[in-house]
């Protein structure tokens, strides 16, 4: 049976644009989500989504599952110097605030891949990167084949950061500070479904301190991972 997916992962979708639609209009409606100043890409603020005393115990979870972070590429020497683990799904907290994001977000929770937190210690970062996939790497087709393109980012800073640790958008000219419970949420693509390349950001070095996050990325089509937990 002929899949109706895109072959390539940089054509617009009806699909992708739909979600976008979908979930800027539930965003918009909340009068606790506040929009970032930029016209070329959707970008979100929810302050205090996750509680004080939710973030410090996820970050215990963190740093007890943590490991060196890698890229889809493969390791790369110093380009994302990061540890990360995805988290428990059948642990209670996990599961409360994935389907918090779920609910905020309005899209269906088999459409998000695992919750996974990422820690940052000081000097560490991740280079300039773009959290959709091009269509002409390697791992596109199995990406295609487990739930299509990453639509949306929705990304929970767990602690402040005494220093640096900011997510940047270059080509937006935005740069978001780590806030203790702040939701940042972007749509990685267009009004058509094509892959906004003004979504590319970086996660700026920790030069004081530690820098503890959760990331939540939705698929235009249900996430089937090849090994599910």
């Amino acid at each position: 049976m002929k899949q109706d997916w895109p072959d390539d992962a940089e054509l617009p979708s009806q699909a992708r644009a739909e979600i976008g639609v979908r979930v800027r209009q539930r965003l918009s409606r909340n009068p606790m989500i506040s929009r970032v100043q930029t016209e070329r890409a959707e970008m979100f603020l929810r302050h205090g989504l996750v509680t004080p005393k939710e973030c410090s115990e996820l970050i215990g979870k963190i740093d007890a599952g943590c490991k060196p972070s890698k890229l889809f590429s493969g390791t790369e020497s110093g380009y994302r110097t990061s540890s990360s683990c995805n988290l428990d799904i059948y642990d209670p907290l996990v599961v409360a605030v994935t389907k918090r994001i779920d609910a905020l977000m309005g899209i269906e929770g088999d459409y998000g891949e695992l919750l996974q937190g990422q820690r940052y210690y000081e000097s560490q970062q991740y280079q300039l990167h773009c959290d959709y996939f091009p269509a002409k790497v390697h791992y596109w087709p199995a990406m295609r084949a487990t739930g299509g393109q990453r639509c949306w980012t929705a990304m929970a800073y767990l602690c402040d950061v005494e220093a640096g640790g900011e997510t940047q958008f270059p080509r937006l000219g935005v740069t978001i500070p780590p806030r203790t419970g702040t939701l940042l949420i972007w749509n990685n693509m267009t009004a058509d479904g094509s892959p906004n390349y003004d979504t590319l950001h970086a996660a700026l070095p920790v030069t004081k301190g530690a820098k503890y996050v959760v990331t939540r990325w939705y698929r235009e089509r249900p996430w089937e991972p090849r090994n599910k937990p």
